[in-house]
């Protein structure tokens, strides 16, 4: 699996403490943690089962709102979206967009993208 515009990194944390360490960065950035739903457990309420899987949706107006300003159909991928899952070898892996992919897609200006930009949230999420 490679989809085109995704960055895939894999975490040596569960699902949920990934989430949790992730939304923790987040809210010290000043982001809003707009929704946090777990996949697992709503794929079986409705009978069925998949392993581990959990994503958060969240976002910054300050920071959004320009890029929608430039690009009012790039609101389709905002709020930004941070998914974790684990597979089927019990190794978990995050997946996000990645920023050059969304500033090409909605041909965005360049200093628009820093908050689209998610490696270092990533990376400071799995700091020891």
């Amino acid at each position: 699996m490679n989809p085109i515009g995704v960055i895939t990194k894999s975490s040596p944390y569960s699902v949920q403490e990934t989430i949790d360490r992730i939304v923790q960065v987040l809210l010290k950035h000043g982001a809003i943690i707009y929704a946090r739903i777990n996949q697992q457990a709503e794929v079986m309420n409705a009978g069925l089962r998949i392993a581990p899987l959990e994503f958060i949706l969240f976002g910054n107006p300050k920071a959004g709102g320009p890029v929608m300003a430039e690009s009012p159909v790039a609101a389709l991928d905002l709020p930004l979206k941070i998914i974790a899952w684990e597979d089927g070898e019990k190794k978990v892996w995050i997946a996000f967009n990645d920023a050059g992919y969304i500033e090409k897609r909605y041909a965005l200006p360049h200093s628009l993208m820093g908050p689209f930009d998610l490696d270092p949230v990533i990376s400071k999420s799995l700091e020891g």
